[in-house]
């Protein structure tokens, strides 16, 4: 592992800080400012979900078809877009007072954040290696664990000191100052697809799939609610966690203390998840990585303490690190490599889908009477429903794949 990483060192770093700076539109990041936000827009739970879940279904569809654009161009032409972009983003979010203008903010940083930044780094990494694929995205990964390990407790902290939209202003300079790092680290960026035609891993049944042969698949439609589960009620956790320390009687400094707990072992799973790839392939993998979910999820929804909710902490770092490479190398591994960015265009749209569906339902529910916490294990019965799906489908699915070697990808 350790000569794989050497051998690698500046593009997979470019990958970890692509990652990272994906966390400012994040909904662990954006809500942050939960309060803030609904105070100065004079916006209830119900209300605040609503907006977020509208921008952030745009975000969904736009990100459907702006996500192919990673099959044509270049990581660095990209990051020279996006970043200075999403620090835009921030600044407005700094000085904005309309209603209309925030919810055009929140589609922003769900598009640019959560979307074309983590579609940046894990396209990258799924394309550009078979045989250490799982370890590269582990890698690359890393970047989204410190991001929710640090963002939340920092920027809490300084929210007791600090106006709020002078934190936005901080987040907009932090990106601006990665960006020549990104622009360095990927200086002598690999050929990417379109000019490396050779450097293709095929899918099942011996071809490279395209987009439209996914959406035609049944396959394809058995995995949405797996797709959908993670995004939609993990995303809702991290939204609702001012909710939730307050229902719970914490402090939102005491609960986001915790986050640091989750994101080592997320981590920790990361980097083992990336290694069993390698060793076993995803398909295995892929039918098992909602388990620590609904663990979590059961264990956070009965438990009044610190302890306990750490301990659903813990579940949820598991499968937060497992998510975190497994779907990426399934989609390479079972639908090839040569349109793997419009491929997973798709799945980040759900991805981003889902994360706009969660905050709306939990906060629509909230403003019934119906708190997160009540609210979790019925999300647990999702996650095992979904669960059973892709066992279905995967075992039907695993006789038609197709063996590839490591892809030989050069520097230019």
């Amino acid at each position: 592992m350790l000569s794989f990483i050497q051998a690698n060192f500046r593009f997979l770093s470019a990958g970890m800080v692509l990652s990272f700076s994906s966390s400012y539109g994040q909904t662990f990041f954006v809500s942050l400012f939960a309060a803030q936000i609904m105070a100065a827009y004079g916006l209830s739970d119900g209300q605040w979900g609503a907006v977020y879940t509208v921008a952030t279904t745009a975000s969904a569809i736009v990100m459907f078809w702006a996500g192919a654009v990673t099959d044509y161009f270049r990581v660095r032409v990209l990051a020279w877009v996006v970043m200075p972009a999403l620090a835009l983003t921030c600044v407005w979010m700094s000085v904005n007072s309309w209603l209309i203008g925030l919810a055009v903010i929140v589609f922003l940083l769900r598009f640019l954040g959560q979307g074309m930044m983590s579609q940046l780094a894990v396209t990258a990494m799924a394309r550009w290696f078979v045989a250490r694929r799982g370890l590269a995205l582990s890698i690359s990964a890393i970047g989204f664990a410190l991001g929710t390990a640090l963002f939340p407790v920092l920027f809490a902290s300084l929210l007791e000191t600090f106006e709020w939209r002078s934190l936005w202003v901080l987040a907009a300079a932090l990106i601006i100052v990665t960006l020549p790092l990104v622009l360095w680290l990927l200086s002598a960026e690999r050929t990417p697809q379109s000019h490396a035609e050779s450097s293709n891993a095929l899918g099942m049944d011996a071809k490279h799939w395209t987009r439209k042969d996914v959406l035609a698949s049944p396959f394809f439609w058995l995995l949405m609610p797996m797709l959908l589960g993670p995004p939609a009620w993990g995303t809702a956790l991290f939204f609702q966690q001012v909710h939730i320390a307050g229902v719970k009687g914490f402090s939102l400094v005491e609960y986001l203390a915790l986050l640091p707990l989750l994101t080592t072992v997320s981590v920790t799973f990361m980097l083992i998840s990336g290694q069993l790839i390698d060793r076993f392939g995803s398909a295995r993998l892929i039918q098992l990585y909602l388990v620590p979910f609904v663990l979590a999820f059961v264990v956070i929804a009965l438990s009044d303490s610190l302890f306990g909710v750490a301990i659903g902490f813990m579940f949820f770092g598991v499968g937060a690190g497992v998510q975190a490479t497994v779907p990426a190398a399934f989609w390479a591994e079972f639908f090839g490599t040569r349109y793997i960015g419009s491929i997973k265009a798709v799945s980040t749209s759900v991805m981003v889908l889902g994360s706009a569906v969660g905050p709306g339902i939990s906060g629509a529910l909230i403003d019934l009477g119906y708190d997160f916490p009540d609210q979790m294990l019925a999300y647990a019965a999702y996650f095992v429903f979904a669960i059973a799906l892709v066992w279905i489908a995967v075992e039907k699915a695993r006789p038609r794949l197709t063996v590839s070697g490591e892809i030989d990808v050069k520097s230019t």
